[in-house]
């Protein structure tokens, strides 16, 4: 059994977060998760897509939602109580991942508000529902309201400075994310292996704890995180190819067909994103360079000067793959994609992961003479 002080801190047998990946839901993958022992986590960026029927509608049916008629509040509590309903059992632990970049603001506070309120309201949910992820910007200003509770709180950043800024902030757990992770990456292109050991000698300590993101996706690199002194790993690309994972069909057969060298970086909603290459990404990456050159350059942009015919492009793109339009279809995944090649059920996955995982770790003394 491997001791790590995630699984202390949030109550969890293995020290593995699955992802929230948006904008589509992952309501039955965070079950499947909190229910194997990991640390289960819901997206929650598909509820600002109200503008996008496909993917506003398959986020609140996963909650059994009605996407004309309920409410933002309703849609969340409904998929917050089916994950309570439905982990009871293992009385598995779950999270949520609220995006707080300055375009996600107003649907970032209705979903933080929400979390607080269904959690002062069920003592079972307040129990079992305790982390909170925010990710893609600040945690300073979230800081007067989230410390007053008694929610876990992580951050995904990637760069030594805003770990600092986490750190300020009160952040329980920070979540280092290398370049090498799917979707939403950083302006600059630091990778794990550099980025988090950095992180670890500037913040790590008896209150502030460490975790990898960004090309983790089995016990190899989970045991890598480990030896290098986080507390355990965030994979996103390798639960999304799963066979209980809430993405399309296409999108997840996609990651599993990826080959070597197999992902590009182009503009996303939120800055720099990492495709699964094909023609129509490969396009998306000649139009970014010509509209929004600082994602190859480190310059951050916004909606506010930036050309939004790319944001355009994007939404079509992800659309067709809920039409299953593979010619227009454009589906993110980290690096790791490479290295996926099936589609497990998820506790066989984890089993296999944590196998793996100690079988390496008993091994490392043999490597000392």
């Amino acid at each position: 059994m491997i001791k790590s002080r995630l699984c202390d801190l949030v109550g969890i047998k293995y020290p593995i977060i699955q992802a929230g990946m948006g904008p589509f839901p992952t309501t039955d993958l965070c079950i499947a998760s909190a229910n194997a022992g990991v640390l289960g986590i819901l997206s929650s960026s598909g509820l600002a897509n109200k503008s996008q029927p496909q993917i506003y509608g398959a986020f609140c049916r996963s909650g059994n939602a009605d996407p004309d008629n309920d409410s933002p509040e309703e849609i969340l509590r409904k998929i917050f109580y089916k994950v309570l309903e439905n982990t009871r059992e293992s009385q598995g632990i779950f999270g949520v991942n609220v995006m707080v970049s300055a375009e996600m603001r107003e649907i970032a506070q209705v979903i933080v508000g929400t979390m607080l309120k269904v959690r002062e309201e069920d003592p079972e949910m307040k129990k079992r529902f305790k982390v909170l992820i925010t990710s893609a910007g600040d945690p300073l200003p979230w800081s007067e309201v989230i410390k007053k509770t008694d929610l876990v709180w992580m951050h995904v950043m990637p760069s030594v400075q805003a770990a600092r800024r986490c750190k300020k902030a009160g952040v329980n757990v920070i979540i280092a994310s290398g370049h090498e992770g799917g979707f939403h990456t950083s302006w600059e292109p630091v990778h794990s292996m550099i980025l988090l050991p950095a992180v670890i000698d500037e913040v790590a300590d008896e209150n502030t704890l460490v975790v990898g993101t960004g090309g983790f996706c089995d016990g190899k690199t989970l045991a890598a995180a480990l030896v290098m002194g986080a507390e355990g790993a965030q994979m996103g690309t390798r639960f999304l190819a799963t066979e209980e994972s809430d993405f399309p069909p296409l999108w997840k057969q996609g990651v599993v067909e990826t080959p070597d060298r197999g992902t590009l970086v182009a503009r996303g909603f939120v800055g720099p994103a990492r495709w699964i290459k094909n023609d129509r990404s490969k396009l998306h990456q000649r139009n970014t360079l010509q509209k929004s050159p600082g994602v190859f350059l480190g310059v951050p942009d916004d909606y506010s000067t930036m050309d939004m015919s790319l944001i355009d492009f994007e939404n079509e793109s992800i659309n067709a793959v809920y039409a299953g339009d593979k010619e227009k279809a454009m589906m993110a995944a980290g690096e790791s994609a490479q290295r996926c090649n099936d589609l497990p059920k998820v506790k066989d996955l984890v089993e296999t992961i944590m196998k793996e995982t100690e079988e390496i770790l008993r091994a490392v003394p043999n490597r000392l003479a």
